[in-house]
């Protein structure tokens, strides 16, 4: 049986008005604060390990600013409305993996695993780290598959609906939201060592074939005619758009809003694929001015 949840117009006239709203909960909240006070347990070890080469504060503040990011998008006023307003929830999903995934792929996780680790648990790391199926999870091809199968299957099938109904399939979502983000981002962040590094003109291209999965699943949400998800007819709200129209806001943020932030990531890597080319005719010209004998290379 579906959930059924009442909610009247006086206690609850529009999400803009109930910016203050909480949806606190006891496994996610000890799921974010064990994870980070892990990440800050691992960068003070790599500290008392090896005290020339401290963590960098920046990849801890990345890391940090992650937690932040996904406790706004799960606990706070986007979390307590994500199973009432479908754009609501595309929202959240935004901030998971658009949001949150690139930032914990800047705080370099694994690499920081690797580095605080000594004796016999670095072996094991070290050794899972080197095997197949490490290197198949961490290729670039996989990650971008996690997230071309997501997106559209998390918002375009009965999966989506199921998820509404069942709270620990729910939260298993955002994991898997932050997670499969995760893998996603990290080839094109490009911090952490990898077997399989992208050029910046890979990753550029990497980004832009990833465009079309937003396009595609909002395009299709912005067309629908009719609620696509029965969970929201059990949900009795006298305020907000249609459930149509909720579905339609819900496919123009996935579509603009997803859109939008790939561009925004595509800037560095071009300012960095600049560079780059930059350097290599430097290099070239130097090679040549020294063939002519005009001066040695630098």
């Amino acid at each position: 049986m579906p959930i059924v949840h009442l909610i009247s117009d006086a206690s609850l006239p529009s999400i803009w008005d109930n910016l203050g709203a909480t949806d606190i909960g006891a496994v996610p909240t000890l799921l974010i604060v064990a994870i980070l006070s892990l990440y800050l347990f691992g960068s003070w070890r790599v500290a008392r390990i090896d005290p020339t080469a401290p963590w960098s504060m920046k990849r801890t503040g990345a890391f940090a600013g992650a937690m932040l990011v996904v406790f706004v998008a799960v606990e706070l006023f986007v979390g307590a409305y994500d199973d009432t307003l479908f754009y609501d929830h595309m929202i959240q999903h935004l901030l998971l993996i658009m949001v949150a995934a690139p930032l914990v792929a800047m705080g370099a996780p694994i690499d920081l695993l690797c580095r605080a680790t000594s004796g016999s648990p670095h072996r094991f790391v070290t050794k899972l780290l080197g095997s197949r199926i490490a290197e198949v999870v961490g290729h670039p091809i996989f990650g971008f598959a996690c997230y071309a199968v997501l997106i559209p299957v998390a918002h375009l099938t009965s999966i989506y609906n199921y998820l509404l109904t069942n709270e620990l399939l729910h939260d298993n979502e955002h994991l898997a939201f932050l997670v499969f983000g995760y893998l996603f981002w990290r080839p094109v962040v490009g911090i952490e060592s990898s077997r399989h590094p992208l050029s910046p003109g890979m990753r550029m291209l990497y980004l832009a074939l990833a465009v079309p999965v937003d396009t595609f699943s909002g395009l299709a949400l912005v067309s629908t005619g009719h609620e696509l998800f029965p969970a929201y007819l059990s949900v009795h709200r006298s305020w907000g758009p249609s459930l149509v129209g909720d579905l339609h806001i819900g496919g123009a943020v996935m579509w603009v809003g997803g859109d939008t932030l790939m561009v925004f990531a595509m800037i560095p890597i071009v300012v960095q694929w600049v560079r780059a080319e930059d350097e290599k005719a430097r290099q070239i010209d130097a090679l040549l001015d020294s063939q002519l004998g005009h001066g040695p290379p630098s």
